[in-house]
């Protein structure tokens, strides 16, 4: 069994209530994650996505902080090709100041996902192409180690410890490695790529300042409830925001779980929304249990990184109580 499991949140709207909703109720859903004992709780950057509250990870990641005690708060992630490497350590550099010992530095390497919204933040996708060199000036930033700035300190971040991580989407397997620090890749619905991906990650770790030994976290959504009928419902609300996505290039507000099964779809988005209902661990709880099983020993994996959205808000916090019983979390 994976001893370590986390939560990211995504600060999912939910349709008829407002963005300011969606992020009180991730503060809420990390106070009820540390009472539960998971080990982090992670916020994500999405830019001009209606579907999605979350836009300044680390202002969130500061707000969820605030409102725990003990649990890590970090993000899932703050996508370096969007900022100055500087101000990314100046940020997480105030978190840890404020917050000593609790905030994780999750790094990825997306930048917006149309034309417009790279405009609007003044990137370009060639920009996703200099992450590598942009990681290891931040971590010279926070190390001490730049050379590029004479005379030039991100403080309060320069010698702290702020642990990194890599969101591995594309060559980011083979960045972490290189760097030395741990990799977080998903997601459950491509376990044999997932496995190759670790597997490729562990053969090239170097060992570093930021870790001796490889450390992989897998991440997924997870819905666990009385039934698997029950488990499923849960996962449509997300299914139909992917189907809608992919076919209207909006990703939209979360929907009711009845409002989406009682839709007409047509041909190809019934593919693609029960496609997206395929490859999560979904089920009751000793189906869950089972796979949770399958899915360390495919992997290895250091740590679970659940990333569940839906509309039914109790129904969500079911879910992550009754994984916690499941995983044995203190």
């Amino acid at each position: 069994m994976i001893q370590r499991i986390s939560i990211l949140d995504r600060s999912r709207t939910r349709e008829g209530h407002t963005a300011a909703e969606a992020l009180r109720d991730t503060v809420e859903l990390a106070r009820r994650a540390e009472d539960l004992g998971y080990h982090r709780f992670w916020v994500s950057e999405h830019h001009s996505v209606p579907g999605v509250a979350g836009s300044a990870p680390t202002v969130l990641a500061a707000a969820v902080a605030a409102a725990t005690r003990r649990i890590r708060v970090g993000t899932g992630g703050v996508m370096l090709p969007n900022h100055q490497p500087m101000v990314v350590a100046e940020q997480f550099g105030v978190l840890e100041a404020l917050f000593p010992g609790r905030v994780d530095m999750g790094l990825g390497r997306s930048v917006g996902f149309t034309d417009g919204i790279r405009r609007a933040l003044g990137r370009d996708t060639g920009d996703a192409d200099r992450f590598e060199e942009q990681l290891a000036e931040l971590l010279g930033w926070i190390d001490g180690s730049q050379r590029a700035h004479p005379g030039v300190h991100a403080h309060p971040a320069e010698g702290l410890r702020i642990p990194p991580f890599v969101l591995a989407t594309g060559q980011g397997a083979g960045i972490a490695a290189r760097a030395g620090l741990p990799m977080v890749v998903g997601d459950l619905r491509g376990r044999a790529r997932v496995a190759e991906a670790v597997a490729r990650y562990r053969e090239e770790f170097r060992p570093s300042a930021w870790g001796a030994e490889p450390y992989v976290v897998v991440s997924g959504s997870v819905a666990v409830a009385a039934t698997e009928e029950a488990a499923r419902r849960i996962l449509v609300p997300e299914a139909w925001a992917l189907t809608v996505s992919r076919t209207r290039g909006s990703f939209p507000p979360l929907r009711p779980a009845e409002e989406v099964l009682a839709l007409e779809m047509t041909p190809k988005e019934r593919e693609l929304f029960e496609g997206a209902l395929q490859g999560h661990l979904a089920g009751t709880e000793e189906q869950v249990a089972r796979d949770l099983a399958e899915v360390a020993a495919a992997t290895g994996a250091d740590e679970l990184l659940v990333t569940t959205s839906t509309y039914d808000r109790t129904a969500l916090a079911d879910t992550f109580t009754r994984l916690a019983r499941v995983a044995g979390l203190a």
